[in-house]
């Protein structure tokens, strides 16, 4: 089992900045992928960003390149995810994810919101 834990949601104006962490546990040997997703009301979960375990590896969606960052800490099992200059179209459930083996698991979300 892997659990991962979200944190760093909000509300915060256009402009500003939120910091996403993930931490995963559990039987985490293997992950070689850690990312984010988010889902927004009435649209398709999305992804975010992704980062490799070996090598660093990043992938940004459009929407995002440039203003957000994805960083992990291998030992810790944690995902970042730096958010800058936040729009209002950012608000949205923000679900991190990590892939062992091919396995892919879930955490619940956190809530960003970003307000006019």
């Amino acid at each position: 089992q892997v659990q991962l834990v979200e944190s760093g949601g909000g509300l915060v104006q256009a402009g500003g900045s939120l910091r996403l962490s993930c931490a995963a546990s559990g039987n985490t040997y293997g992950i070689n992928t850690l990312g984010w997703y988010r889902q927004a009301p009435g649209k398709q979960r999305e992804l975010v960003a992704s980062i490799t375990t070996t090598g660093g590896s990043t992938n940004y969606a459009k929407s995002v390149k440039g203003r957000f960052t994805i960083s992990r800490d291998n030992p810790e099992n944690t995902v970042y995810l730096q958010m800058n200059s936040l729009k209002p179209e950012d608000t949205a459930v923000y679900i991190c994810y990590v892939v062992i083996n091919r396995s892919w698991y879930w955490g619940k979300g956190t809530q960003v919101t970003v307000s006019s």
